[in-house]
């Protein structure tokens, strides 16, 4: 469905309309609609494929879903076009040679998406049904960072539906934070086969797009879920265990480690610590756990520093994770 709509309006925006939307659909009416039209223009394409192509290479223009996630029973789906930064063409091209500093340098969330969207920077993108780029509230104060998309995150394109991230919704719920209120992503945007760990050169190729991510979005606070998460961004390779109960730090931001919901449903027992992490972190954007930043960088060597005795102000532990 989701496929049959973006060509659907790829299309109109290309044969030179600026702003279509489709608002208050169900989604039966909304793949029904998709199919129609999708079928005319493609027939309508056939017939003024020269004006199409021409018209094409000046086109500044991309799709953007909302990713807002649907209520049971009442599912909504909206699509709108929207003016883009750079070019189609070089889309394409930071999606398949861009430098990890152009990555970063893009201007917004809706560029960074379109070029992770057609990515093609390591091999993941072979198998993927779907980009799992992110959702949520742009502005949000609180990031949560998960490893990978699982199968149904491929299969739908969002993060944390399945099982486990309903749970997730529960606890960030339990603390104030409805899942509306947040920003949610994966280290990797792309889902591992048989999903298997993710290789360094994934790693490494997927990065930019999760810097840019949190430079954008700037939130207060981020969440670490799970082990893998945590020692991605903080560039350790202690275990979990080691690196809760403390507040790290990613590029002057606060960074609070807990485990990873899918953990939770193997492990209840663990269910109530997550819940004591995720209240520091309810704690850290009320300002009521204030934290500060070390002027000097630490190793990624594991650290049993506390703060000084009487200061309520606990440093946050500095690693170089994701590009130093």
């Amino acid at each position: 469905m989701k496929e049959l709509l973006r060509r659907y309006l790829h299309e109109r925006v290309e044969l030179g309309e600026s702003d279509i939307v489709l608002d208050d659909l169900t989604r039966e009416e909304a793949v029904r609609l998709a199919r129609q039209l999708a079928s005319r223009t493609e027939q309508s394409v056939n017939r003024s494929s020269p004006i199409r192509s021409g018209r094409s290479q000046d086109r500044r223009a991309r799709v953007v879903e909302d990713a807002a996630r649907p209520t049971p029973g009442t599912e909504r789906l909206t699509m709108q076009v929207v003016e883009a930064t750079i070019s189609v063409e070089e889309v394409a091209r930071l999606a398949g040679e861009g430098e990890e500093t152009e990555i970063l340098a893009l201007p917004d969330l809706q560029t960074l998406r379109a070029v992770a969207e057609r990515c093609t920077r390591c091999p993941l993108h072979e198998a993927r049904t779907n980009v799992v780029f992110g959702e949520g509230d742009p502005g949000a104060r609180v990031v949560c960072v998960g490893e990978a998309p699982g199968a149904m995150e491929d299969e739908t394109g969002r993060p944390f539906v399945g099982r486990a991230g309903q749970l997730m919704d529960r606890l960030l719920a339990a603390v104030g934070f409805p899942r509306s209120s947040v920003y949610i992503c994966n280290v990797l945007k792309s889902r591992p086969p048989n999903n298997r760990d993710p290789l360094p050169d994934e790693v490494a190729a997927c990065s930019p797009y999760l810097v840019r991510q949190l430079e954008l979005i700037d939130p207060v606070v981020v969440v670490a879920f799970g082990a893998f998460a945590a020692r991605t961004l903080l560039g350790r390779k202690d275990s979990l265990g080691r690196m809760r109960n403390q507040v790290h730090a990613f590029r002057g931001r606060p960074v609070v480690v807990t485990y990873h919901p899918a953990a939770l449903l193997r492990n209840p027992g663990w269910t109530r610590p997550t819940w004591e992490d995720l209240q520091r972190v309810r704690r850290i954007v009320d300002g009521l756990e204030p934290v500060s930043v070390k002027a000097e960088e630490r190793s990624a060597e594991p650290s049993d520093a506390t703060a000084s005795p009487g200061d309520d102000t606990p440093e946050l532990e500095v690693q170089g994770g994701l590009f130093g």
